[in-house]
């Protein structure tokens, strides 16, 4: 059926490998590393399976030998953090050793199937991000379970030509998703137009997406090619679907069906050839059962479906995506170099995001501007309280809001005396993962906070002896903190000194 190339020293592996791949039929040809299999030229291949261990480093050398053929990688031991380099650099799968014969299988079948493009760029100069309208690199982040569903799922959608209706919440990126299928299908050559029907006036809707003949209606001077009709031959996504009105519903019903369309005010009728993305929020199974949506309509669109997940359920996604998002913003107002404590750090994690993506562009937009120093604190972000989340709680019921208060300054606990039950503790809010390499300034950032914190609280019941005393430092040192963070001294009453 396929002739697949096999990377890999040990005889045993070898063998066991052969031996699933011609059971399905498949013809195999062996190499010892990867200098013998450049001499096999596995481009040819219909498949490459490599040891990660003889692939080099993050794999490249070994995609960049093998393209256009996919490459499916074996890992023994397997890393999480290896295994998400070597997809984001092209591998069509990386298995753990030892594996599951069916998912091996699978992971066959699947890679075998995939779309095979000898012109295209090789691995290592293909980009990895989405031009957006402007034609700048807009990436898609983020490594979750979730995130790599839709990952699969534009892959596979992509070249197939049919109606793909994305769902998600508002911000979680739904025009991405429609740039990256437009981007990876036979249509990429031609133009993808995108049409918010929200921000459209009903009146105007079908003129916009359908044009009009000179002299229909009041207004109308001239002819105008419609948003459909521009798309021809490319691909054409609606975001906000659910907002277009019944009669443009049923015009568009016609174009998926007969790819006709027709201008407001014209007799004759005009083919298309569009391929349509829609998207939604909404939930247009409910609306098509109260008649605010055709439900025809729907069934036509609901083709191939994509799900995006929202940002508070993409866990550590939004630490690596707030990293990417302040690197631009930072550039943007030309202050480069901007980074995040380690306390925002953790507020961004723990917050909710309803209004996902955006929000949370919008907040490190917020930092950047009002950040005093080259470090973002949780102050600069400006997060509403209401909107952070719990701990997933033990019997695995969903997070709930949690009004953030600033953990309050207490003494060192006493010891418990022997014998006695431990108080019971309130479920903690979920820590964010800790820097891996925290530099002195994020360190002392937080140091700095405490500090003024306890400072300004306690000093007018304490001795300048007694407040260093309490936080371990001497009294030159508190007085030297004092003066850099601009925490002026009270002094005391002249009736308190005197008495």
């Amino acid at each position: 059926m396929a002739r697949i190339l096999i990377i890999e020293k040990e005889g045993a592996t070898r063998t066991a490998l052969q031996h699933l791949l011609e059971r399905d039929g498949h013809g195999v040809v062996h190499a010892n590393g990867l200098e013998d299999a450049c001499r096999q030229k596995p481009g040819e291949f219909a498949l490459v399976i490599c040891d990660v261990a003889l692939a080099g480093e993050h794999a490249k050398p070994v995609l960049e030998a093998s393209h256009p053929a996919p490459v499916i990688l074996l890992a023994d031991p397997p890393s999480l953090h290896g295994a998400i380099a070597c997809l984001k650099a092209g591998a069509a799968d990386y298995l753990p050793r030892p594996f599951d014969q069916e998912a091996f299988a699978r992971s066959v079948r699947e890679a075998l199937a995939l779309p095979r493009n000898d012109d295209a760029p090789s691995p290592s100069s293909r980009p990895s991000s989405h031009s957006g309208a402007t034609g700048s690199q807009v990436e898609m982040i983020g490594h979750c379970r979730a995130m790599q569903q839709v990952y699969t799922r534009i892959r596979k959608v992509a070249p197939a030509d049919v109606t793909v209706l994305v769902l998600g919440e508002s911000g979680t990126g739904k025009e991405l998703v429609a740039r990256a299928i437009h981007r990876q299908s036979g249509r990429h050559q031609a133009p993808l137009i995108c049409v918010n029907c929200a921000a459209i006036p009903e009146t105007l809707i079908e003129s916009e997406l359908f044009g009009h003949e000179k002299g229909a209606f009041t207004g109308a001077t001239n002819s105008r090619t419609g948003l459909i009709e521009a798309a021809d031959g490319g691909t054409l996504f609606l975001d906000e679907i659910g907002e277009l009105p019944l009669d443009a519903q049923a015009r568009l019903l016609r174009v998926l069906q007969e790819g006709e369309i027709r201008r407001v005010g014209a007799i004759e009728t005009r083919h298309v050839d569009v391929r349509l993305i829609a998207a939604t929020h909404r939930d247009l199974h409910r609306l098509s059962a109260t008649g605010e949506f055709r439900l025809d309509l729907y069934y036509r669109l609901n083709v191939m479906e994509i799900d995006l997940p929202a940002l508070r359920e993409r866990g550590d996604d939004v630490l690596e995506l707030a990293e990417h998002l302040l690197k631009g913003i930072a550039r943007r107002h030309a202050r480069e170099g901007m980074r995040l404590s380690q306390r925002a750090r953790q507020e961004i994690h723990q917050y909710g995001w309803p209004g996902n993506v955006r929000e949370l562009e919008n907040a490190l937009e917020r930092g950047v501007i009002l950040a005093d120093r080259r470090i973002i604190a949780p102050e600069d972000l400006g997060l509403r309280a209401e909107h952070v989340l719990r701990s997933d709680t033990a019997d695995g019921r969903p997070q709930e809001p949690l009004a953030h208060q600033p953990p309050p300054v207490t003494s060192a606990p006493r010891p418990q005396a022997e014998g006695a039950s431990p108080a019971r503790e309130t479920a903690p809010p979920r820590p964010a993962p800790p820097l891996a390499n925290p530099t002195p300034e994020e360190e002392d950032l937080s140091l700095e906070d405490y500090f003024q914190h306890f400072v300004l609280e306690h000093q007018d019941h304490m001795s300048e002896t007694e407040l260093a005393r309490r936080l371990g430092i001497s009294r030159k040192n508190l007085w030297e903190r004092r003066q850099r963070l601009g925490i002026p001294r009270k002094k005391a009453r002249r009736g308190s000194a005197t008495s």
